[in-house]
C-alpha cells in the first residue's frame, strides 16, 4: 500500500514492515458486524492507521485521515455531504471534526446498516466525549493497546493462556520465550518494537515532545506544558504504585486540583491508566485507591531515565516497570479476547498484596508479577492470602522469570511469565 494513502505518524515507519496482525482487529470486524458504527481509541502511534488500512478485512474499506488538511476542511465545511458515501467508510482522527459526528448520527438515523462506519482518534478526550453525547445506542467502543507479545511472536490465532488458565484452573503448555530486560524497557509501541535499527530512545524523546506538543497544547489548553511534563516524567516514576495524587503534587509544586487535572488529561489520552481494587471477598481494611500504570513500559522508563538492560535489572524500580510490562499485556489481552473480564488488584492495608485479579463475574483469576528467577515464600503470601480469602478463585499464578511451571499448593502455581502472558 502507498505511503501516501495514510499520513498518519505510526504509519510512516510500520507501512514499511511485514504487517503483525493485531488481535484487537478480530474484535472490530465482529463489532462492525453488530452495530452501524465501531470507535477505536488508543495512544498515538499504537499502531490503528496500520490496522485500519493493512488488515485484510478492514482495508477494503473507503479510507479517509483527517490528518490531511484538505480532507479535515471537506471535513468540517459540509459534514454531511462528507459521511455520505456508497460503500463502508473509515475515518481516522475523527476527534479532529466533532462535527462529523452528529453528521453520522443523522446517516444512521436515516438508514441503519450495520458497519457502515468506523472510526479512530488518538486524542480521545475529545472524541469519546462527543462520540458519547452523539452515537448513543449506534456505536460500540474500542481500545487498541501496545503490541503484546503474542502479535510480536504472530501467535494471535490461539486461545490465551490466561483464558484456558481460568476455565481449567490449572496451566495449559505453550511455546514461550523468556522476557528479558530488552523487552520490558522497548514496551510494546510499533516503531521501538519493530524496528533492527534501534534508536528506541530517539523515538520515545520525539513521541512525548509530539504528544506534549500537538495533542496536550491543541486539545486540553494546558496553559503550562513544563509543569505538565514534569509532573508526566513524576507520574512515570510512580507506575505500577497505588495513586496519591497529593503527594505527586507536592513532588511537581502544583496544587492538587491542577495535578488532578494533568492526571485526567494523561489518562484520557491512554498514556495512563488506573486499575480498579477488588472488593469481592471477605477481607477486612482492603485497600480502594486504585493503581497508577503507564500504558506502555518502554515510554514510562525513557520518562524516568531507565539505563541499559545490564544497568536495569539493579535498578530497585525495574520491578514496578515488570508490573507496567505485565499490565500492558494483560490489559490488550482482555479488550481483545476477553471484554467481558475486568482487570483489578487486591490489597489489604500493611499486609498482603495481589498485583492482578481478573474477575469473570463468577470467578476469578490472581495473578502476582516477580522479576525473579527464584522465588521465596512471601513472594507467593499475597496469593495464599487471597486464595483463603476467596473462595471462587479458580487459581493463583507466580508469574517470575523462570522456565518451569511448578505447583506450589492447591490452586497455586508458579508459571514462566511468557507463559502468562502468551
Amino acid at each position: 500500500m502507498p505511503l501516501t494513502m495514510c499520513q498518519n505518524d505510526d504509519m510512516l515507519f510500520v507501512n514499511m514492515t511485514r504487517y503483525r496482525e493485531r488481535e484487537m482487529a478480530r474484535a472490530v470486524e465482529a463489532g462492525l458486524k453488530a452495530m452501524p458504527a465501531v470507535v477505536v481509541t488508543g495512544m498515538r502511534q499504537v499502531g490503528k492507521s496500520t490496522m485500519l488500512t493493512r488488515h485484510r478485512a478492514l482495508g477494503k474499506r473507503r479510507y479517509l485521515t483527517l490528518d490531511d488538511i484538505g480532507t479535515l476542511e471537506d471535513a468540517r465545511r459540509d459534514p454531511d455531504a462528507f459521511v455520505h458515501s456508497a460503500v463502508p467508510l473509515t475515518i481516522d482522527e475523527a476527534q479532529r471534526a466533532p462535527e462529523l459526528l452528529m453528521a453520522i448520527k443523522r446517516a444512521v438515523d436515516r438508514r441503519r446498516r450495520n458497519g457502515w462506519f468506523l472510526l479512530s482518534g488518538s486524542a480521545n478526550f475529545s472524541l469519546l466525549r462527543s462520540a458519547g453525547e452523539s452515537l448513543a445506542g449506534r456505536a460500540i467502543y474500542m481500545e487498541m493497546h501496545p503490541f503484546t507479545r503474542r502479535e510480536i511472536a504472530g501467535s494471535v490465532s490461539g486461545r490465551p493462556f490466561l483464558q484456558r488458565m481460568y476455565e481449567s484452573g490449572r496451566p495449559v503448555a505453550v511455546a514461550h520465550g523468556r522476557i528479558g530486560a530488552r523487552d520490558v524497557v522497548r514496551g510494546g509501541m510499533p516503531t521501538p518494537v519493530l524496528s533492527r535499527r534501534g534508536g528506541h530512545g530517539i523515538w520515545y524523546r520525539g513521541f512525548v515532545q509530539t504528544y506534549v506538543e500537538r495533542d496536550v497544547r491543541n486539545l486540553s489548553q494546558v496553559a503550562d506544558l513544563v509543569s505538565f511534563q514534569r509532573l508526566m516524567r513524576l507520574a512515570a516514576l510512580r507506575t505500577g504504585q497505588v495513586l496519591e495524587i497529593g503527594g505527586l503534587a507536592r513532588d511537581a509544586q502544583l496544587s492538587v486540583p491542577t495535578a488532578s487535572r494533568h492526571l485526567g488529561i494523561l489518562e484520557a489520552s491512554y498514556i495512563t491508566r488506573t486499575v480498579k481494587p477488588y472488593l469481592s471477598n471477605r477481607a477486612s481494611r482492603l485497600v480502594k485507591s486504585p493503581k497508577f500504570y503507564f500504558t506502555d513500559s518502554g515510554l514510562a522508563g525513557h520518562l524516568w531515565g531507565a539505563g541499559s538492560e545490564a544497568e536495569l535489572r539493579k535498578d530497585p524500580r525495574f520491578g514496578a516497570l515488570v508490573e507496567t510490562y505485565a499490565a500492558q499485556n494483560i490489559s490488550a489481552i482482555l479488550s481483545a479476547r476477553w471484554p467481558e473480564a475486568s482487570l483489578c488488584f487486591w490489597g489489604v492495608q500493611g499486609r498482603h498484596e495481589v498485583d492482578f485479579v481478573i474477575d469473570a463475574g463468577k470467578g476469578c483469576l490472581a495473578i502476582e508479577v516477580k522479576s525473579v528467577q527464584r522465588w521465596r515464600n512471601r513472594d507467593v503470601s499475597g496469593l495464599a492470602a487471597f486464595l483463603d480469602a476467596t473462595p471462587h478463585c479458580r487459581a493463583g499464578v507466580l508469574a517470575y522469570d523462570g522456565s518451569e511451571v511448578r505447583q506450589l499448593g492447591r490452586r497455586l502455581w508458579a508459571v514462566p511469565m511468557g507463559v502468562v502472558l502468551g
